[in-house]
């Protein structure tokens, strides 16, 4: 089985003093550049479906919680490697800067509303105020997500060029960033999971069946006979 070495500068400079190679690979190559850049997109209505298939959606069949609204999005994330790359024929191994950009984002939000509340009244914007509560706990969760994974990236890749057998600096950076950083981002994303949980309290459903003098209470129990 094929084995591949990728260190960081500072684990080589540990072992033995800087090598001519690494003195060009430290000093003469651009240093590692480590970027991370969201964007918020906007969000449409969906005012189709009945109440009863937003519950379904959300697996609450038990005529406990009724989904009268739901926010759909899921966490998205890409990444584009590059940098310089320098050779030591005499040793085997190259040197790489990466340049590492990771873009996230929120997939396109799409906002339910039960069929059973006309846009306009004040059930309807109620549920929809509930929503939108959601969507801001969204982009709060990704502005959280940029800050912790630019932290972690900055400290991963500190300036330094990393070093590997010729010809797999980039394979291996690619490796790193599918089988380390991805699963990391995305565990990251679901942390999101909790504040939305926070939002959909059983106090917050025994509000909306109060409010508008009622209303949403009483068309849910219209819909129920």
């Amino acid at each position: 089985m094929a084995c591949l070495l990728l260190l960081a500068a500072g684990s080589v400079q540990a072992a033995q003093q800087r090598t001519p190679f690494q003195v060009r690979c430290e000093d003469t190559i651009s240093k590692t550049v480590s970027v991370l850049s969201s964007k918020q997109n906007g969000f449409t209505i969906n005012n189709q479906l009945p109440y009863r298939a937003l519950t379904a959606r959300t697996g609450s069949m038990d005529n406990r919680m009724q989904t009268l609204g739901l926010t759909v999005t899921k966490g998205i994330y890409r990444a584009t490697l590059g940098g310089p790359i320098l050779q030591d024929p005499a040793s085997g191994y190259e040197c790489v800067a990466p340049r590492v950009t990771i873009q996230l984002n929120y997939s396109p939000v799409l906002i339910y509303v039960g069929n059973e509340f006309a846009p306009g009244t004040c059930a309807y914007k109620e549920i929809l105020t509930h929503e939108q509560r959601h969507l801001k706990a969204y982009m709060d969760n990704l502005a959280r997500v940029e800050k912790v994974v630019t932290a972690a990236l900055n400290k991963r890749f500190a300036g330094q060029p990393m070093y590997a057998p010729s010809g797999t600096a980039m394979s291996a950076l690619e490796h790193e960033i599918n089988g380390t950083w991805f699963p990391f981002i995305q565990a990251e994303f679901d942390k999101g999971k909790i504040e939305q949980a926070n939002i959909d309290t059983p106090q917050e459903y025994a509000r909306l069946a109060q409010t508008c003098n009622g209303e949403i209470a009483a068309i849910m129990n219209r819909r129920r006979k």
